[in-house]
């Protein structure tokens, strides 16, 4: 079986626990786009573990973790993670881990870049400052530096001299910065290319050998459907394709190989950053449920913000990936509310909107319309079935069904691996 991941509203929906759970029964798992931008949090008995490049799967044993050609890589975070994981005694070897050689590399002058612009931009974007952006428009506009070039000191050498004397004129002229120095760059960047070469493969071919010999694979995405650089609320978005679609491109599988789709929801919404949200909660409710349900970013530590379930935008989402299963998450968040609204459209100057629109205007100043449904006000974490969950519980999952117009397959109801409900 061949299986997709998304994230189906502005990423942090909790995709970290479902990879968790179902590469236990993968053979091989694939992160195919996004970088050290994104966050997945998995807690094993009273461990938490943060990824921010490494598949979550590399906690099982004789699984294999695969880093796809879409993913752009810190090298530096990438060996960070590698060490952090070996002195909590999980050893990370070739056999264990694969990355693309022809990953693109995220350099320091482009973490910079990130920073620059975002403080001369008008309208702010909330980026995470990690060179994510700016390392995608170089792979985009051909000048971009790849995993396989750190392995080769000629043509690394080569690339980095001319990048340097593009982006120094930039920082000279256009920021006011100094130069970023050759030597410094290059010897570092070639030290990290000596350290990760034994992990480095052709994991397309990689990946077709293996689903040729009927190996299960399980692709996970970065963000959400939401952040998508071309569905996401733009330009608030990330700078890859978040979608299933993202998968073929970044990993070199091709779609008629992709068996299922799964997105993740929360039980509410969140974002992290700017941009519209247009269920987001008064400020009372929003410091009510970020503190209930810990809604602090895996990857910056910020604030998200949090609001009511919206059906336009995960309906939508629904729609583009082709979804075949929802996992609902974080349920137990709302145990305590005796109210709880579901937004099944909106509304901009008289005219009712039951499909996301394409309008940023709209998107920002529509005003949510919402159902209201009791809460159930009753402890949701030791239930293991479905009929176990308070009776308005499983009537809130089921209208969720009725609005997304797909089934429920999985409901988490709390942090730890094993509180989750699979009908």
């Amino acid at each position: 079986m061949k299986i997709v991941v998304i994230g189906a509203q502005w990423g942090d929906e909790g995709k970290g626990k479902l990879i968790d759970i179902l590469s236990k029964d993968s053979d091989i798992t694939v992160r195919y786009q996004g970088g050290n931008n994104a966050g997945h949090t998995v807690v094993v008995g009273n461990k938490e573990y943060v990824f921010h490049l490494l598949p979550s799967a590399i906690l099982h044993a004789g699984k294999v973790c695969v880093i796809g050609n879409g993913v752009v890589v810190d090298p530096k975070a990438l060996l960070g993670e590698i060490e952090g994981l070996s002195k909590k005694g999980l050893k990370v070897t070739p056999k264990k881990l694969k990355v693309s050689g022809l990953c693109h590399i995220v350099m320091p002058y482009h973490r910079v870049l990130d920073g620059l612009r975002e403080e001369k931009r008008e309208n702010k974007i909330g980026t995470t400052g990690r060179g994510i952006g700016p390392c995608y428009a170089d792979k985009v506009t051909r000048c971009g530096i790849r995993m396989i070039d750190l392995l080769n000191p000629r043509v690394f050498e080569s690339k980095l001299k001319d990048n340097l004397l593009e982006k120094n004129e930039i920082f000279r002229k256009v920021y006011g910065q100094k130069n970023f120095p050759f030597k410094g760059i290059y010897e570092e960047y070639l030290s990290y290319g000596r350290k990760l070469r034994k992990y480095v493969d052709n994991t397309m071919l990689y990946l077709n050998d293996a689903i040729e010999k009927n190996k299960s694979v399980l692709f996970e995405g970065a963000q959400g459907t939401f952040l998508d650089i071309d569905y996401g609320t733009y330009p608030f978005v990330t700078s890859s394709n978040t979608i299933v679609g993202g998968v073929c491109p970044g990993s070199g599988v091709a779609p008629t190989k992709i068996d299922k789709a799964i997105a993740c929801v929360k039980a509410y919404t969140t974002r992290v950053g700017e941009g519209p949200f247009p269920t987001e909660f008064s400020s009372k409710m929003d410091n009510e449920i970020r503190s209930l349900g810990n809604e602090f970013g895996a990857t910056t530590g910020r604030p998200r913000r949090c609001g009511w379930f919206d059906g336009v935008l995960v309906r939508n989402s629904v729609i583009v990936n082709g979804i075949d299963e929802l996992a609902i998450m974080k349920l137990d968040v709302l145990d305590t509310l005796k109210k709880i609204k579901i937004c099944t459209g909106y509304k901009y100057r008289g005219k009712i909107y039951r499909e996301f629109p394409m309008d940023s205007e709209i998107v920002g100043k529509a005003k949510p319309i919402y159902q209201e449904m009791d809460g159930w006000q009753a402890p949701t974490t030791a239930a293991r079935t479905f009929r176990a969950l308070p009776k308005n519980a499983r009537l809130y999952i089921k209208r969720l069904e009725e609005v997304l117009k797909v089934g429920v397959k999985y409901i988490s109801i709390g942090t730890k691996r094993d509180e989750i409900i699979v009908r």
